[in-house]
């Protein structure tokens, strides 16, 4: 399946259908000459790695409101932009964003490379993100394939392969497709018709651009794909997290290790989180009391329970983290868990 009309078909649904998204250039405007800011497609798909776009969108705005170049977030403070994530999940994107614009803007002299095996050498930049940039901010022909996409491919050509298994067999059908002309729009079409059109549930194939040359829907299979192998179950994990304040209201917090789960990230002391419940590990002596509730959260990998221990009107020097004042401390700061843990202290002071 390499007739160009097919790839051509879905530039012109795009051309009239294109969402609307703070980071992308319209197909109009690009007709026009305005070209993609390479800063703005970066951090979209960086934010979008494994993120939905309704919880990209205010961050986006927050992000490039604050720090409107790459020099302006290469000279960041690291607590302000890992603060300005807390929420996003996926840390490690936060601290790998922050390498990146720093190479982008101290050997690079604040240009993006221009070329998708350019483009690999940054920090945090893995093959997808490398083709989205290169395509899209530079129109080279690069393939982008999320699983948007993938689910196109599949439906498209009726591979009954199951994914993760046929991840090369689609890339290599969506390479058959990508275009030598307007790459950029392409990539961004068949994203989109996965998005709207070519949904995981019931595909709306009566309004679909490429609904003719659609091999599955030519043998009713659409809503049989993708396959996917059976998932692992996930493991539950145990721990304790200890909430100390003391008679000004400052709290007690650490800074997360840079390397592991929420690295980087402000947080609650705590033990170990394992599947087998660790003995206490309190960061100070006091009058603990545990709560007779739990935080639950999961994540990708795993399930977490968290015990949650409180102490007020602490006035022991802690053995790890240190007090933040009560004016200085910002819950939303905080990433996700941590947060679910202050919820449940303050609703039951």
């Amino acid at each position: 399946m390499t007739d160009p009309k097919i790839s051509q078909d879905l530039l012109e649904w795009y051309d009239r259908h294109a969402r609307v998204m703070p980071w992308r250039t319209s197909p109009a405007d690009r007709a026009a000459g305005v070209r993609p800011d390479p800063y703005r497609v970066w951090m979209s798909e960086v934010m979008l790695q494994q993120t939905t776009v309704a919880a990209v969108k205010a961050y986006f705005e927050k992000f490039t409101g604050t720090w409107p170049t790459v020099m302006d977030l290469a000279g960041a403070d690291d607590a302000d932009v890992m603060a300005a994530w807390a929420g996003l999940g996926y840390y490690a994107r936060a601290r790998n964003l922050l390498k990146c614009a720093r190479v982008v803007a101290f050997e690079l002299g604040g240009v993006f490379p221009s070329t998708h095996d350019a483009l690999l050498k940054l920090p945090g930049v893995g093959p997808y993100t490398a083709a989205a940039i290169a395509a899209i901010a530079y129109d080279e022909a690069a393939v982008v394939v999320d699983g948007n996409v993938e689910r196109v491919m599949a439906r498209l050509h009726d591979v009954h392969t199951p994914l993760p298994t046929a991840k090369a067999e689609l890339t290599a059908l969506a390479r058959t497709l990508t275009p030598a002309e307007r790459p950029g729009d392409y990539a961004q079409a068949v994203m989109d018709l996965g998005a709207t059109i070519c949904t995981p549930r019931s595909p709306a194939c009566g309004i679909c651009p490429w609904r003719g040359p659609c091999a599955a829907r030519a043998a009713g299979t659409q809503g049989d794909l993708p396959k996917k192998l059976p998932k692992t179950p996930k493991p539950t994990r145990r721990g304790i997290a200890y909430v100390a304040m003391d008679p000004d209201g400052g709290v007690l917090l650490e800074q997360r290790p840079d390397t592991g789960l929420l690295g980087g990230m402000m947080g609650w002391p705590g033990t170990a989180w394992a599947e087998d419940m660790p003995a206490p590990a309190p960061p100070l002596a006091a009058p603990w009391q545990m709560l007779n509730t739990q935080v639950r959260h999961t994540f990708t990998h795993f399930h977490l329970i968290l015990d949650v221990a409180v102490a007020r009107d602490v006035t022991t020097a802690p053995t790890q983290g240190r007090f933040v004042p009560q004016d200085a401390f910002r819950p939303s700061d905080l990433p996700t868990v941590m947060r679910k843990v202050w919820d449940l202290v303050a609703k039951a002071t």
